[in-house]
């Protein structure tokens, strides 16, 4: 039987949103107000609680998508009287695109390959952990930013890689990059190559590869 047999295709209601990557484990507060993600919140709710978190490549009406996001379960839900809502996702599983649905809603729908995580890639050679920690040692101390880091000691290999990759300042293309590494360890040392370029920034002071 063959891979293409075996893949994990789904339906996935999407949001596109430029500079807004979720990754596996991690969690992303979205505050939702335009109507059609109002619609597509109301929507999860009612079925699997799941939204595909996708960024668009540029602008337009609809967008041109990157090819890989991450699928978010909604783990909070806040119902403001006005009709937005107030969200937590939680991060399960990266995607790839393989086609977009033609259909009736206001947000937008694909057929989806789930990119399945391999279980033995969850852990780190000691020498890429070391170099990690040291790297973000050194970027956080360059911007003055407090980080426990004995709560980072205490972190998995998995949950400290992906959460540098959601809360570090790099800019979206960076932060897509990161998310489509095949392996922990390649995002790892994509993450690494980002901690050692700080000392150039955008006009917005976030590390750019660039």
């Amino acid at each position: 039987m063959s891979f293409e047999a075996l893949a994990d295709v789904q339906r996935l209601s999407i949001f596109p949103l430029a500079g807004a990557l979720l990754f596996p484990r991690m969690h992303l507060p979205l505050h939702i107000f335009e109507p059609r993600y109002r619609a597509l919140v109301s929507d999860a709710m009612a079925r699997d609680r799941r939204i595909g978190m996708i960024q668009p490549k540029a602008a337009g009406d609809p967008p041109p998508l990157f090819d890989i996001g991450c699928i978010g379960r909604m783990a909070q839900v806040e119902a403001l009287d006005d009709g937005r809502y107030n969200v937590v996702l939680e991060g399960i599983a990266r995607f790839r695109i393989r086609r977009e649905l033609d259909v009736t809603t206001a947000f937008r729908q694909v057929e989806a390959e789930i990119l399945p995580e391999n279980p033995d890639d969850v852990n780190l050679t000691l020498g890429r952990r070391a170099s990690l920690e040291s790297e973000g040692r050194a970027f956080a101390e360059a911007h003055g930013y407090a980080v426990d880091w004995d709560a980072v000691s205490r972190l998995d290999d998995e949950a400290l890689v992906n959460g540098i990759a959601q809360i570090a300042p790099f800019d979206a293309a960076a932060k897509q990059a990161l998310l489509e590494a095949d392996s922990l360890a390649d995002r790892c040392d994509t993450i690494v190559q980002l901690l050692q370029f700080f000392g150039r920034h955008d006009g917005e002071n976030r590390v750019t590869l660039q």
